[in-house]
């Protein structure tokens, strides 16, 4: 850990070379990944608040999904989400994405300036400001953003239910004391911490939780109980009502037993099988880029096609395995 903090100390942010694109860009959209969580929703929204105060330049956020994980509605602007760019010439602002595929949209020739805090980070912007040892991009964002601009609280607010949300209320490990600083700093700023923990903790939909028990009920423990897999299926979903916002959070069940090492959650779509891992040590990153996934060392994922549920979990057993991730190879 003392490493990883001064390596974050000595990070140069490219500020010249960041306010320079910014000065010259009039029109400016904001893009978060598909199937988003509240960490890159969080800090899209948090860079369009500073954004917006400059009245020289339009300013859009948008999202390609169909769907947005309606428990954000509580925050400035979620409102103003679109799914469509309508900037044809336009600054893109690419947050907590690891590869310019995630975006859903054709961003040949574009301008990127690439936010992000994955390992696997695919560099793809013209200027990418990646800090794999902060714990949520909404970290990157603030720290990059309050040395051109004026922080406020609807800012502060995005931020903070960002880093909130991906340090899983500050118990993963990427939590530091410079992860309890932002916070203190963001609620100085205005952040309500009451506010978005109730809108976390307590407006969960129906369809969670019966989502929940269908993957409880399929439960599959591996490698004498350290490895659990949790899976729903096209039935589940369509019994449910469930969307995929609603399935947020249920491969952390899978890693929370006590004997379990490696915690993994596929939901079969129609045409793929999309693969959550998470793990306490290990590094599960490794599987999910021999898959052309991306993410960190404990949280990680991908999508598998032409294959069924139960082959995909088969097959991702077996890459554990040959990997040794829980025979100390990794």
């Amino acid at each position: 850990m003392e490493g990883r903090v001064k390596q974050v100390e000595n990070y140069q942010f490219p500020l010249a070379e960041v306010k320079k694109q910014l000065d010259k860009a009039r029109n400016i959209t904001i893009l978060t990944h598909l199937n988003p969580d509240a960490d890159t929703i969080g800090t899209g929204l948090g860079i369009y608040h500073i954004l917006k105060q400059d009245k020289t330049k339009r300013v859009e956020i948008v999202n390609a999904s169909n769907m947005l994980p309606q428990y954000l509605d509580f925050l400035p602007s979620f409102e103003k989400i679109k799914h469509k760019m309508d900037f044809e010439e336009s600054l893109i602002i690419a947050c907590d994405c690891g590869s310019i595929d995630r975006l859903g949209f054709d961003l040949e020739n574009r301008e990127i300036l690439n936010i992000d805090h994955h390992e696997s980070n695919q560099q793809y912007g013209k200027i990418n400001v990646v800090i794999p040892e902060y714990a949520s991009a909404s970290q990157v964002a603030y720290r990059l953003f309050q040395k051109l601009y004026t922080i406020d609280a609807a800012s502060a607010a995005c931020f903070y239910t960002a880093l909130l949300s991906d340090t899983r209320y500050f118990t993963t490990n990427s939590v530091s004391h410079e992860v309890f600083e932002v916070a203190k700093e963001l609620v100085d700023l205005g952040a309500d911490p009451a506010n978005v923990a109730f809108n976390f903790t307590q407006r969960r939909s129906l369809s969670s939780l019966r989502i929940l028990e269908r993957a409880l009920g399929h439960l599959r423990l591996s490698s004498e109980g350290r490895i659990a897999a949790l899976f729903v299926t096209q039935d589940d979903i369509l019994a449910t009502g469930a969307r995929m916002p609603d399935m947020e959070g249920i491969v952390d069940y899978a890693r929370s037993l006590a004997t379990v090492e490696i915690g993994l959650f596929a939901i079969e779509l129609e045409d793929s099988i999309r693969i959550s891992l998470r793990s306490k040590s290990v590094d599960v990153s490794k599987v999910s880029l021999d898959f052309g996934g991306g993410g960190h060392k404990v949280a990680a994922g991908f999508m598998l096609n032409q294959t069924t549920l139960h082959e995909s979990i088969d097959t991702i057993l077996k890459k554990i395995n040959e990997l040794g991730l829980l025979h100390g190879k990794s």
